[in-house]
Order: C-alpha cells, then sequence, then structure tokens
C-alpha cells in the first residue's frame, strides 16, 4: 500500500499542475495582462473619491477636475522640447530631468510629467498635443473644500510615493492618495476602484481598438461618501474662538463617543493643498517651526492637565474609600507635606469634596492622594493601584480612535519611579504633584475629554471616534463597545455635585450662562522650557474641561490655550461658548464671545520665540454673536515666517 500511495499523489499533483498550466496559458488570458506585453496598453479611469459630510449632512469636501500630463518614454518621437517647454512654460533642464526619472522609474510604463492643471491650461496643450507623441492626458479628481475650516479633521490628497508604489500594487505613478486625518484614515472606503481598458496596438505602435473586444475592461466605481460625527457650524466656530491663540479644543457626545469638534491652533484653509501650488504651500507649512501649523494638538500635544486632573483624584480616593463625602482637611493657602515645603492654594478654611472640587483646593487633594498611597504603605503596588484606576479612564494609552496620529499620554506607575528612584527611594510625598494634574501626568486633549465624557456618564466611555456613517457598510464595532470604569457609579453623583457648583460658586462663576447646567472645572498648568540654556517658568497653560447639560448630558469638552494663563480666563470661556453654540445654535454670553475673539497672545509667543508671527493661517472675523454659517473658502493669509520663506 505504502509502495503505491506516493506514485499516486505524484501523479495526482502533476496533473493538477497540468490542468492549471492549460487552464492560465490557453484558457485564462489575464496573466498575459499582467506582463508586459508590448502589443496591450493600459489605460486607467480614475473614479471621484468619495464626498465627506458632517453629522447633519452638511457637503464639507467635493471634488473638480483635474488634469496630469503623462509622458512614456520609449514612445517619444519627434518632439519640439522648446516648443513644449514654452507651451508648459516649463524649463528645457527640468524638461530633461522629469524625463530622465520617468526612464529609470520605466521606460513603458506612464509616468506624471506635469501634474494637475487647470481647465485653461488643459485646454492650450490639448489644442497641441497630437505633435507631442509619447505625451497624453490623465483626467483625475481633486477636492473641492466647501468650507474653509477642519484642515487638520480632513487631511489632504497628494501623490503615491515610490515607497508605497512599491509596498501596494493598487498604486501606480502619479496615483493620488488620502495622507493625514480622515483621508488617509478612510483611503480604501474613500478612494474607489480605478477603471482599466486594454488596448491593442499593431506593430507600429498604433492603437487599433480594444483587446478581445473589451472582455477584460472595467469601469471606474466611485468611493463611498461617508458621514463624519464633526459639527461644522461647532467646528468653525471652534477655529474661529482659537485666532491668534494656540492649543487644542476637542469636543465628545457622552453617550456615542462621537468627536463634536477637533480644533487645533493655529490651522490653514484645506484648499491651499490643493492644485500645482499644493507641494509648494506643503513646505511651507512644514518649515513654519514656529506656528507649526501641521502638529495636530488636539491629539499630539502632550501637557500636566493641572486642576481637572482632581476629579481623578477624588474619584479613586472614594472608590479606594480612604475619604468620603465628609471628609475635611483644613487649608492654610498651603499644605506642608515635607518639612519647609509647602503646596500652594486658593482656598482657606475647612475643605470637603464638595468645595474642594469648586475652589480647587491643592490642599484637599494633597491629602486625598497621600492617603491613596499609604492605604497600601507607600509600596509599588499602591502607585499601580492609583494608576490602574485612572488608566481605566483610557488615559496614558492610545485610546484606539479613528485618526492616524496620536500620543499615549503618560500615567506613571511604580516602574516610572522605579527607574527615577532605584531601590524604591520615595513616598506618597516625593510624588504628591500627581494629586493635582503636575509631576509625571500628560495627558492630550482628546484625553481630556474622554475623561470628562466618563464622568458625564458616570463611569463608562465609548472609544472617541469622527466616522458616523459609511454608505453602504458599518462602522467599526469597536466604536459601539462599552468601557467600564474601574470607579463605582455611586461616587460620581457627588462628584458632579462639585463640578456643576464649579459654576454657581467656584472659580468659572463669571462663566455661566443662564438655562443651561454646565458642570466644569478650570486649570492652570505650570509650563517651563529651556531659554538658553536655562531651565525657564513661561506662562501657565489654561485648561477647562466641561460637560453639559447636568442631567443627560449632550458634550463633553476639554480646552487647552498654551500659555494662556489661569484656566478661567482664556479657556473657560471657549468652553461656555461652545456649550451654547452646540446646544442652542446661537450666543447669549456676546460679552465672552467679544473679549475671546479680540484675544491675541500673539505677542506672548513672539516673546518666547524670539520671532514674530501671526499663527492663523486663516483669518476670518466673525460679527460678534453672528450664527457663523459654514461658507465657501476665504483667501488665505500666510503667517509672516512663511512669507519670508516665500
Amino acid at each position: 500500500m505504502r509502495k503505491v500511495l506516493l506514485p499516486t499523489i505524484i501523479i495526482i499533483a502533476t496533473i493538477l499542475l497540468i490542468l492549471r498550466l492549460f487552464y492560465l496559458q490557453v484558457i485564462n488570458d489575464s496573466l498575459k495582462l499582467k506582463s508586459d506585453n508590448n502589443a496591450i496598453k493600459i489605460q486607467y479611469e480614475y473614479p471621484e473619491r468619495g464626498y465627506i459630510y458632517d453629522r447633519n449632512g452638511v457637503l464639507l469636501v467635493a471634488n473638480q477636475p483635474s488634469y496630469d500630463i503623462m509622458v512614456i518614454p520609449r514612445e517619444l518621437k519627434n518632439i519640439d522640447t522648446l516648443e513644449f517647454c514654452k507651451l508648459l512654460n516649463v524649463p528645457k533642464s527640468e524638461y530633461i530631468r522629469i524625463i530622465k526619472k520617468a526612464k529609470v522609474y520605466s521606460p513603458r510604463l506612464p509616468s506624471v510629467f506635469l501634474p494637475q492643471l487647470n481647465k485653461l491650461e488643459f485646454a492650450a496643450f490639448q489644442e497641441k498635443i497630437r505633435k507631442f507623441e509619447g505625451f497624453y492626458i490623465q483626467k483625475r479628481s481633486l477636492r473641492d473644500y466647501q468650507v474653509n475650516f477642519g484642515a487638520n479633521v480632513f487631511g489632504f490628497i497628494t501623490q503615491a510615493n515610490e515607497r508605497t508604489i512599491e509596498k501596494n500594487p493598487y498604486y501606480n505613478s502619479g496615483d493620488l492618495l488620502g495622507m493625514q486625518g480622515v483621508e488617509q484614515s478612510y483611503e480604501e472606503v474613500l478612494r474607489g476602484i480605478k477603471g482599466v481598458k486594454y488596448i491593442q496596438k499593431d506593430k507600429y505602435n498604433r492603437e487599433i481598438g480594444s483587446y478581445k473586444e473589451g472582455e477584460f475592461d472595467t469601469i471606474a466605481v466611485q468611493g463611498e461618501d461617508i458621514n463624519l460625527t464633526i459639527d461644522a457650524e461647532l467646528q468653525k466656530y471652534g477655529e474661529q474662538l482659537m485666532n491668534n491663540k494656540r492649543g487644542g479644543i476637542v469636543a465628545i457626545e457622552p453617550k456615542t463617543g462621537e468627536i463634536l469638534a477637533l480644533v487645533t491652533a493655529p490651522s490653514y484653509d484645506p484648499a491651499i493643498l490643493v492644485g500645482r501650488q499644493r507641494s509648494r504651500n506643503y513646505t511651507m507649512l512644514y518649515r513654519d517651526s514656529i506656528a507649526k501649523p501641521l502638529y495636530d494638538r488636539g491629539l499630539l500635544a502632550e501637557y500636566p492637565p493641572g486642576s481637572p486632573f482632581k476629579i481623578m483624584t477624588g474619584l479613586v480616593g472614594l472608590q479606594e474609600r480612604v475619604i468620603d463625602e465628609q471628609t475635611t482637611f483644613m487649608c492654610h493657602h498651603g499644605f506642608s507635606y515635607a518639612p519647609g515645603r509647602f503646596m500652594k492654594c486658593h482656598g482657606s478654611g475647612p475643605h470637603q469634596l464638595h468645595n474642594g472640587i469648586y475652589n480647587s483646593c491643592n490642599t484637599y487633594f494633597a491629602n486625598v492622594y497621600l492617603r491613596i498611597i499609604g492605604k497600601y504603605s507607600n509600596t509599588p503596588y499602591a502607585v499601580d493601584t492609583w494608576s490602574n484606576h485612572v488608566k481605566s479612564f483610557g488615559l496614558g494609552q492610545f485610546m484606539g480612535y479613528d485618526l492616524p496620529t496620536g500620543k499615549k499620554g503618560k500615567i506613571p506607575t511604580s516602574k516610572t519611579y522605579k527607574k527615577i528612584y532605584p531601590g524604591w527611594g520615595y513616598s506618597g510625598k516625593t510624588i504628591i504633584s500627581n494629586a493635582i494634574g503636575q509631576g509625571e501626568v500628560l495627558m492630550t486633549p482628546i484625553q481630556l475629554a474622554n475623561m470628562m465624557a466618563t464622568v458625564a456618564n458616570q463611569g463608562y466611555y465609548y472609544t472617541p471616534h469622527i466616522i458616523k456613517k459609511i454608505k453602504g457598510e458599518k462602522i467599526d464595532k469597536k466604536f459601539t463597545t462599552k468601557h467600564v470604569s474601574t470607579i463605582d457609579k455611586k461616587y460620581f453623583a457627588p462628584m458632579i455635585s462639585g463640578l456643576f457648583d464649579v459654576y454657581n460658586f467656584g472659580t468659572a462663576s463669571a462663566l455661566r450662562v443662564e438655562g443651561i447646567d454646565i458642570c466644569g472645572k478650570t486649570g492652570t498648568a505650570e509650563n517651563f522650557a529651556k531659554i538658553n540654556g536655562k531651565r525657564t517658568q513661561l506662562e501657565d497653560h489654561s485648561i477647562f474641561v466641561a460637560f453639559a447639560p447636568k442631567d443627560n448630558p449632550k458634550i463633553a469638552i476639554a480646552i487647552l490655550v498654551e500659555n494662556g494663563g489661569f484656566g478661567a480666563t482664556i479657556a473657560g470661556p471657549i468652553a461656555s461658548l461652545m456649550i451654547e453654540k452646540y446646544l442652542r445654535h446661537k450666543i447669549t454670553r456676546i460679552d465672552l464671545e467679544k473679549r475671546t475673539l479680540e484675544r491675541s497672545l500673539q505677542d506672548r509667543y513672539a516673546k518666547y520665540s524670539g520671532k514674530k508671527t501671526v499663527d492663523s493661517l486663516l483669518i476670518s472675523k466673525p460679527k460678534i454673536g453672528d450664527s457663523l454659517l459654514v461658507m465657501k473658502p476665504k483667501k488665505v493669509i500666510l503667517t509672516d515666517s512663511m512669507k519670508k520663506k516665500n
């Protein structure tokens, strides 16, 4: 039996192999089309990218026609280069360089000679194209932005580079793909499917018709349209409020995790990254090391969270039962936690959880933190217990949202302090700055917003995401999966009560909006930098977190303004204005709006950087109290630093 088995297997395998080869070589001609067949020309038809809408169906990004001049080097014959270069306003040296590069890529395959001609340039070249054998026009579509905001949300379209082409067989030279923002995250959904035509050529390289009567031809399929979770009106308003400031705003719908606004400042008009000037404008944006308009501060910038982190300290203290609502600590405008060392504080007198929150009492939360760490006798387990509670709110880790960039932030663990203090040379007093969001704690604005969404939901959150609907598809299940924190639901009610009274009696009492119950927390984070080799304390960062309404919350928000000073000065007013804009679609606190829109921090930034710059590439000042409807793009205004480089 064994003697028969092996020959039988060999015979069967041989027969199968012969049948497969017969099918591929005689019956199925598709492999011929994938080879470098000199008698067949492959012509692509490029689909339109899917349209992008906001959560309410407002069109944000559409398409416009674009025309690329393509070249097949081996087909170049008798070209009058002087006439060609004059027609397209291209130096002859540039012509020679591009053709040389195209030959290196492939003598037989098309390469882009000149991308993104407008209609007039296309018409002029089309009239004389018959003179320039080896060149042809490839129609594509470029983005047509219906709004002049949201550049960091959308991303942009660029040509696929050689590395991408080698890595992904879908792309050829000259193909466009999305970079950054939703264009990158949802590239495969938005790009559609290219159409292909196979054209037969004779021995003189002349086209003689479709190969096999078009049997293998396919038509282009347009990309799928998508709806974002972004509220266009809120996004635009946030960018307006952040004019001449630097920082980030993130607003989330607590019950779903949908991102309502994702603002980074400074920003730019997305339209400047479309067309022939795209590369030049991108280079200017990239090189602007002062304003960093391509740096998404809402997702990437890690800051000490400051006083908003007291929310976490209080909740962990309740969960670990080292305090209750009546636990009292005495504040004397400073808390002595080591001989001769004090923690400054805003208040004085006895503080419990409720007034500790709305007065933002450092003394109270420092004592709570010492009790948390002391519960486990200042062991590594104590720090890790505290750390694990905090991380259950999505902090100190990549959050898994559907945007291609982000940072983890930092929630220290016992490993962190083992490196800093070898041999366990520390105690709760050593690391007490963590209690008030300083020390080793770092968070991004989107993490701060998610923290507030979790508090608003009394203990759970959904992974923040920016996709609401994909035509014909379902969104990823991970965005509808509930994440439950380690803090029992019963402990959120007293914390929310304290946050509500921040607006009634506390540090944000001047920021109330009549008729809207807002729960919030001011924050002022210390900010140090090296200037001339010395560690220098700069103006503090202004931070504010909030959600509203108090019952059945619809929006949770975090605002960070770099070097903005006290949390209630700049970040707080922005929070109140954004909340009212979203819930009412109008503004009643005209005084706050006027003050915020007119407030500029440019002189402060110039002092720190040593250079004068105008941050906003889009300066569009609204009238006070305007509805700020979605508008078409306005003229872009470049920064001073860009003008110098130009």
